[in-house]
């Protein structure tokens, strides 16, 4: 099968300047993501779309590809995945008539993601064709469950609308995932035919560890103590 990692790595950032080439761990942020998919059992090929030059040139150093500098009208802060998966997919098809049969999308923002949760959604979405994606999930540190609503007089409502659970203890509570962003993998058909990310039919890929994305100073900060730590 032809399996592409796509690493969605547009410049601009202004949170965290220059945040996708920012050194991290001695290397590059997207290296890391870069490094993970060279690392997969299944992966063979890793397209970055950026509209960094940049970017492009660091990202091609480390061993992906950047065929093309994405177009500024998808690269703003409103712009969705699907736009860029979509814009991927239309370039290769009419530049090389590659069409791959699953997409990886790897966001450089998870640099600690383990390989070895990637290829086993890619994996299990494999060995389910009649699905449409797979995202890697986690269980929240609150469930929504004990979590409230305000009304517009200022009286907490249960946000799940049942409270006679917000009391009891999480082991009694059903359990319940959060999408993480550090594997998602889909069918390039459900992008193309569904004109969705995920389509309607999700298969759960659990993990046991997952931090929070690098989207301000203080996520960076937080992620250079991590690596200090696995350095140490």
């Amino acid at each position: 099968m032809k399996i592409l990692a796509i690493i969605p790595a547009r410049g601009g950032s202004k949170r965290v300047p220059g945040k996708n080439i920012k050194k991290l761990g001695g290397k590059p942020l997207i290296a890391h993501s870069i490094e993970q998919a060279k690392n997969s059992k299944f992966i063979n090929r890793i397209i970055v779309s950026t509209d960094s030059q940049e970017i492009a040139d660091v990202a091609v150093a480390h061993g992906a590809e950047a065929p093309f500098l994405r177009p500024k009208e998808i690269s703003g802060d409103n712009s969705t995945d699907f736009e860029v998966f979509e814009h991927i997919l239309n370039w290769l098809k009419k530049k090389e008539a590659y069409v791959p049969d699953v997409l990886v999308q790897l966001r450089p923002t998870s640099p600690l993601r383990k390989v070895e949760d990637v290829d086993r959604a890619i994996e299990l979405l494999m060995a389910h064709p009649e699905v449409d994606s797979a995202r890697a999930v986690i269980e929240p540190q609150s469930s929504p469950y004990k979590m409230y609503k305000i009304t517009d007089f200022g009286i907490l409502e249960p946000l799940m609308g049942d409270m006679s659970k917000i009391n009891i203890g999480d082991q009694q509570l059903p359990k319940v995932y959060r999408h993480i962003g550090t594997a998602d993998v889909i069918w390039t058909k459900t992008i193309v035919d569904k004109r969705s990310m995920s389509g309607d039919s999700i298969l759960a890929v659990p993990v046991d560890r997952a931090y929070s994305g690098i989207n301000t100073q203080e996520d960076w900060d937080f992620y250079e103590f991590l690596f200090s730590k696995l350095e140490k």
